[in-house]
């Protein structure tokens, strides 16, 4: 079934995007200075730009590894239904983990990831989100650190995708669907 056609109008811009990244950096750089090595711990598919630019800001040892974890599919809604497409590579049991997330929605991805991840028993848990929906909020649980706080939209870019596209946008867009004329 084809997707509903919709346009993208711009919502937080690239520059405000790398700026708040350099002010997180500082702040992940203080909770964790002294550490051996901070293992970032990605949340794919939408936490990669983000990510990339965070590490690369960072004046820590990091080590990166990814969690593949689904609760969309190709739709707009959460299914609430969190499921673990790729685990860990690395151990994290005694190690500073920061997990790297791109929104927190409903809260059940990031919920369901931190009880995985602290069986694991971690040295030190702390979580980062690009963006959060707090008006979603269905469980309870808050990002360490959170980017920018949003209205009830949904969005796309920076890493962030509809139905796998627009994740190339350097910057963050609410997507407005378009009615189509009907012949």
């Amino acid at each position: 079934m084809p997707q509903p056609r919709h346009k993208i109008e711009p919502m937080i811009p690239a520059s405000a995007i790398a700026a708040r990244i350099d002010e997180l950096a500082r702040e992940i750089e203080a909770e964790f200075a002294g550490t051996d090595k901070l293992v970032i711990v990605g949340l794919l598919r939408g936490s990669f730009v983000f990510i990339a630019d965070l590490v690369r800001k960072l004046r820590l040892n990091v080590e990166v590894d990814f969690l593949e974890v689904s609760s969309y599919g190709d739709g707009t809604e959460s299914s609430r239904e969190v499921r673990i497409l790729k685990d860990l590579r690395g151990e994290i049991g005694g190690r500073d983990v920061l997990v790297v997330e791109d929104i927190v929605d409903t809260g059940h991805t990031l919920k369901h990831v931190l009880g995985l991840l602290r069986a694991r028993k971690p040295e030190r848990l702390r979580t980062i989100a690009l963006l959060d929906k707090p008006s979603r909020r269905e469980v309870e649980i808050r990002a360490d650190w959170v980017g920018f706080e949003i209205p009830d939209e949904f969005v796309v870019g920076y890493g962030i995708d509809y139905a796998q596209g627009n994740r190339n946008l350097p910057y963050i867009g609410r997507v407005r669907f378009v009615e189509s004329a009907q012949p």
